[in-house]
Order: structure tokens, then C-alpha cells, then sequence
């Protein structure tokens, strides 16, 4: 009987929201979010971190709106952005005015440091006559005190509570385009946050786990919660947190998308097996090549460098294109038939060739390009080597006897 491959869980229902242009929640692709790191008053340098994260795959980018001169840049900013631009606002309900009039595409307020009733409702109604939405930007780091008393800590039960109650504050003034974040330095607390909020609201959800750290911890944290809630339905909008360049967020953002087939492939996606006593070459570093060389030409496809030639092209057979190494030479194959046998010194080569032609021509007409007697040549390599070093390597024949006396001696 054959097996359907497991894929994440039908997304959970939302409003959607638009922010310039992009759409988010209500079925929309899950969008990827990330945050600039130089002065907003910055306009040259600022726009130029901006235009490298929408090349690294975000959809929409953040930027502080922490003073006047940080308003007044964005008011440069916003309409050379090819991207939305979304100020971040959470001390003084004056700067998300300012950035109001700026023309930025969205707000974020967090509601532990931006506090006062009547404020956030004026915010709320400007926002409200121009179209603008707003994330409520819940974070652990900075929840108000009487909820931190009130639930012995930052409990998700706090945090949601404190989304909660800024969002009344907007629907007082007829504002709905809102998004929640609940973000938490914990991984468990922040999918624990999410999962409430998601049983809460119906509003879309950006998800994140704040301060995730450096590479590669932060990475590792960050795929860990945002992943975990993205296969289980939830989160309409996602950033990494990271301490690094911001484009190394862009870039996982949208490499974790790809790889949940929430959204379509546009870059490589390099698979390599981990190497073993089998490999004749040295994976790790042919996989690094291989890497650098098709990385850079963003081709949209699936490669696979493959240790040996005993399991290499069967393993890797849903690759677009691969090869795997035997006897000094390595096998080229395209979705797992062996289409060119050349030598070991060409395989980088060979690779990045071969996958240049597969995104111009097709998939189809490569393999019918195959080199005569390719697979023959092949199949001779992969038997030496099976003989060598893959048949009886554990010396299982020996064992299975043995297990067969046993066996019979005890009966």
C-alpha cells in the first residue's frame, strides 16, 4: 500500500490584512519579515540594507522610528523601498504619528512599553483613516508589571491577556486591521503563547522567538519554534530574530518557508548525505563547493552531492539533479537516472553546468540529452564498489548463520 508524504497541517483560518501591498493572513503565503540595523536617519545606508533584505527573500522590513530624525528619514525611505516599510514604535506614541505621516505601510506598538489608554487609541485612529495596520507586538522582555504580577511571570496565559487588551483598546475606535505577535526568548513559552493566541484570535499571527542569539543557536531556536507552529497550522507572517546580519534572518526566514513547501522554491536547495566509510570523496567539502558555485546564480532547484555510488542516486532520486561519487569518477544524475559519468576533478564543474541547463531547458529535455551508455557505465562502477565495500560489509553472512545455530541449538 502507498504512503501519502506527510505535509504540515492545514493553515489555520484568519483575517487577512494588507500591509502596502502584501497580503497577510486569510490564506495568503506565509510572508517573511525582517528588521533593518542602521539609523532610520540614515537614508542612504538604510535603503541600502533594505533593498539586500528583499534580494534575501523579505517581504516586508522594519525599521525604528525611535526619534524625530528617524521619522523624517523614513519619509525618504518609504517611497524608494521596494519593499513595505513598518516602523517600529514603542516608548513614545508621538513617533508612530510622525511615521503616520511619513507614509509607512504599517506599525508595530508594543503594548508593555507604549501604555497610556488615550494614546494608543489616537494612534489607533490615525492609523485607522489612512489604512494602515498594526501589530500588537506582545514581547516576554517587556511585559507590563501588573500583568507579570497578575500571572506569577510571563506566562503565555500573560501574554496573549496582554494582546488581548490592546486589542480592545483599537476595536473602541473601529480599527480591525490588526496582527498579533507574542513572542518569547523560550522556545517552549513562545509555542505554548502562539497556541493560545491561535485558539484566541482570529487575527493573522507573526510569529518569531525574540533574541534568539547568534548563529547558530539563534537559527537552531528559531527554525525549532517558528517551524514547530508553522507545521501545526499556525502563523501567517515570520521573522528570525538573530544577532548577525539582518540578511541571514531574510534569507533563513525564507529558506524555512521553502523547505515547509509554503512557499515556491526560488533558490538553491542543496541535500548532501553525511558521509560515512563509504564515500570516496570528500563530501563535506564538494558540498561546500557545490554550494558556493550554484548559491550565488539563485537557480531554483534541488542538488544532491552523494558520498558513494552503493545507495547515492536512489537516495537522492527526487533531486532535481545530483551526483555521487565512485572508482574516481562521479556519476551525474537527474532525478535519480544516471545521465553522464565524468571524472572526479569535474564534478563541481559538471554539476553547475548541467543545473544552468536544467532551469533553462528543462528537466525532460536534459534527460533525454543523456550521454549513450552513461548508465552502463554506472552500474559497472556501482558494483565494484558494492562488491568492495557494500554487500558484505558488517560480514552479515556470518552473522545470519550463526543466528540460524543458535537458533537451531536452542530448539
Amino acid at each position: 500500500m502507498s504512503r501519502s508524504v506527510p505535509v504540515v497541517a492545514e493553515r489555520r483560518p484568519t483575517r487577512q490584512i494588507d500591509i502596502g501591498g502584501v497580503a497577510v493572513g486569510g490564506g495568503a503565503p506565509v510572508s517573511v519579515q525582517s528588521m533593518t540595523t542602521t539609523k532610520t536617519a540614515d537614508v542612504e545606508g538604510t535603503l541600502a540594507q533594505v533593498y539586500a533584505l528583499a534580494a534575501a527573500g523579505a517581504d516586508i522590513v522594519r525599521c525604528t522610528c525611535n526619534e524625530q530624525e528617524a521619522a523624517e528619514g523614513l519619509a525618504d525611505i518609504v517611497p524608494r523601498s521596494p519593499v513595505p516599510i513598518v516602523a517600529d514604535i514603542h516608548f513614545h506614541h508621538e513617533m508612530a504619528l510622525a511615521a503616520l505621516e511619513a507614509g509607512v505601510s504599517g506599525l508595530r506598538l508594543n503594548p508593555g512599553n507604549l501604555r497610556k489608554e488615550a494614546e494608543i487609541k489616537q494612534v489607533a485612529s490615525e492609523a485607522r483613516d489612512r489604512g494602515v495596520p498594526i501589530r500588537v507586538g506582545v514581547n516576554a522582555g517587556s511585559l507590563h508589571p501588573e500583568l507579570y504580577k497578575r500571572y506569577g511571570g510571563a506566562t503565555a496565559e500573560a501574554l496573549v491577556e496582554s494582546a488581548r487588551i490592546e486589542i480592545a483598546y483599537l476595536a473602541d475606535v473601529g480599527f480591525e486591521d490588526v496582527k498579533i505577535s507574542v513572542k518569547a526568548s523560550s522556545v517552549p513559552l513562545m509555542i505554548a503563547a502562539y497556541r493560545l493566541a491561535s485558539e484566541t484570535f482570529d487575527h493573522p499571527l507573526h510569529l518569531g522567538v525574540t533574541e534568539a542569539g547568534p548563529p547558530p543557536a539563534g537559527l537552531i531556536k528559531s527554525s525549532a519554534g517558528i517551524g514547530t507552529l508553522l507545521a501545526e497550522g499556525i502563523g501567517d507572517t515570520i521573522r528570525y530574530s538573530l544577532t548577525a546580519d539582518p540578511v541571514e534572518e531574510a534569507r533563513a526566514g525564507r529558506q524555512l518557508l521553502e523547505y515547509l513547501g509554503l512557499r515556491e522554491r526560488r533558490g538553491l536547495d542543496l541535500i548532501a548525505c553525511p558521509s560515512c566509510g563509504r564515500a570516496e570523496i570528500d563530501v563535506i567539502g564538494v558540498a561546500r563547493e557545490v554550494q558556493q558555485a550554484l548559491e550565488t546564480r539563485k537557480l531554483p532547484i534541488q542538488v544532491a552531492v552523494m558520498g558513494c555510488v552503493v545507495n547515492g542516486p536512489g537516495e537522492a532520486r527526487e533531486a532535481d539533479l545530483g551526483i555521487a561519487a565512485g572508482r574516481h569518477r562521479g556519476h551525474l544524475f537527474i532525478k535519480g537516472k544516471i545521465v553522464r559519468v565524468v571524472p572526479e576533478g569535474e564534478m563541481v564543474d559538471a554539476l553547475v553546468f548541467e543545473a544552468e541547463r536544467i532551469v533553462a531547458e528543462g528537466v525532460e529535455a536534459r534527460l533525454a540529452a543523456a550521454e549513450v551508455g552513461a548508465e552502463q557505465e554506472a552500474e559497472a562502477d556501482r558494483k565494484a564498489l558494492f562488491e568492495a565495500k557494500g554487500s558484505d560489509a558488517n560480514r552479515s553472512g556470518e552473522k545470519v548463520e550463526l543466528i540460524r545455530k543458535t537458533v537451531h541449538n536452542r530448539e
